[in-house]
C-alpha cells in the first residue's frame, strides 16, 4: 500500500481540501476561547459536526459540556436550542405535537425543540428509554413523523448530547440502537490546575461565551461537509476498518460487537480527519486515531464492569495494519 491516492479517482482536489482545513481551523480556534486545554476533544467535536455525525459526550457534571455545545453553535451561525432530559419528560416534548386549532378546525402541527440545527440534549440518560427513543428517527433520517406526517429537519442537523456516568442516581442506560447512532463518544475531563486558574480568570467579570462570534457562514460549512465525501480510501484502508470492526464481534467478553454503521462511522470519521489534516487520502493512522471514539461505546460485553475501550485497544493490536503484520 502507497500513502498517495490513487490520481484517477474523481474529487479530492488539494484546494478543496485545503478549504476544509481551514473552515476546521477556524471553528477549532473559536471554541478554544471558551474550552481551554482541550484541543484534542474540541478537533472531535468539529470533525463530527463536519462529518455530519452526532456526538456523545459523557463526563461528570461542571466540565464544560454545555459550553462545548452552545460555542459550536455559535461557531457555525446555525440556530440551537436545548432540551433538559429530566425523568418524566414526554417524547412530545421533543419532538413535538399536534393540536386542534378550533378556527380552522384543523389539527396544526407545533414543532418541538429537535427542529433546530444544532440541538443539546442535556443529561440525556436522565430520561426514560422511551422519550430518549423519540431521537431515533431524527438521528439517522433528518426527520420526524408524527401522527403519520413527516417533518425534515434543517440542515446542517446535529445532535450533541450530554451523558453523566450510568452508576450515577437517577440515569437510564441508553438504548443500543440510540448507541449505535452517536458518531462519536467523547470525554472531556477535569482541565489541569494550570488551565482551571485560566478559567476562573477567564469568568471573573462576564462569561467568554459572550465573546464567540460566527466564524463560518453555513455554506462553507456544507460545502466543507460534501468535500469530505470525495477523500480517497484506498481498498486497503477499506479492508482494515472492516477487519477491525469484526475483531471486536469475535471477542470472548462482547455479546454485540460494532454494526455495519460503526464501519461507516470509522470510515466517514476517518476521511474527515484526514481532510482536517490537510490529506485528501486515509492513512492507517487516521483509522487508528479515532476507532476507540467511534466503536467503543457501540459494543455490549456479557458483563457490565469490561472496559469496551479496552476491547478496541486489543482489536487495534490484534488486526493486521496494511502494508505490516500482527503483533
Amino acid at each position: 500500500m502507497t500513502d498517495r491516492p490513487n490520481p484517477t479517482r474523481p474529487g479530492g482536489e488539494t484546494n478543496i481540501v485545503a478549504q476544509v482545513q481551514n473552515v476546521a481551523e477556524r471553528v477549532v480556534q473559536s471554541i478554544g476561547q471558551v474550552i481551554y486545554g482541550k484541543r484534542n476533544e474540541i478537533r472531535l467535536t468539529v470533525l463530527s459536526l463536519l462529518a455530519q455525525g452526532h456526538i456523545l459526550l459523557e463526563d461528570i457534571p461542571g466540565v464544560g459540556k454545555t459550553t462545548l455545545a452552545k460555542a459550536m453553535a455559535r461557531s457555525v451561525g446555525c440556530n440551537f436550542s436545548r432540551v433538559q432530559f429530566t425523568p418524566d419528560l414526554q417524547p412530545a416534548a421533543v419532538t413535538g405535537t399536534s393540536i386542534y386549532n378550533e378556527a380552522t378546525r384543523e389539527f396544526v402541527f407545533h414543532p418541538g425543540p429537535i427542529f433546530a440545527q444544532i440541538v443539546l440534549a442535556d443529561e440525556i440518560n436522565r430520561a426514560t428509554p422511551k422519550t430518549q427513543s423519540a431521537l431515533l428517527e431524527a438521528m439517522e433520517e433528518h426527520q420526524v413523523t408524527v401522527d403519520g406526517q413527516t417533518y425534515p429537519m434543517q440542515q446542517p442537523f446535529l445532535i450533541m448530547a450530554t451523558q453523566n456516568p450510568i452508576d450515577y442516581e437517577g440515569t437510564y442506560p441508553l438504548p443500543e440502537a440510540q448507541l449505535d447512532r452517536f458518531l462519536l463518544r467523547i470525554q472531556l475531563g477535569y482541565p489541569s490546575p494550570a488551565e482551571e486558574l485560566v478559567v476562573l480568570s477567564s469568568q471573573q467579570y462576564e462569561h467568554p461565551i459572550n465573546n464567540v462570534r460566527q466564524v463560518v457562514t453555513l455554506q462553507e460549512l456544507v460545502t466543507a461537509q460534501r468535500a469530505i465525501r470525495d477523500v480517497y480510501a484506498a481498498e486497503e484502508i477499506k479492508r482494515y476498518i472492516v477487519e477491525l470492526v469484526n475483531a471486536t464481534r469475535r471477542h470472548p467478553l462482547v455479546y454485540l460487537g460494532a454494526s455495519p454503521r460503526g464501519s461507516l462511522a470509522l470510515f466517514r470519521a476517518s476521511q474527515t480527519r484526514a481532510a482536517m489534516a490537510g490529506r485528501d487520502y486515509i492513512l492507517p493512522d487516521d483509522i487508528k486515531a479515532l476507532a476507540e471514539s467511534t466503536l467503543a461505546h457501540r459494543i455490549i460485553p456479557h458483563d457490565r464492569d469490561v472496559n469496551t475501550r479496552q476491547i478496541v485497544q486489543e482489536a487495534l493490536q490484534t488486526t493486521p495494519v496494511p502494508g505490516a503484520t500482527a503483533r
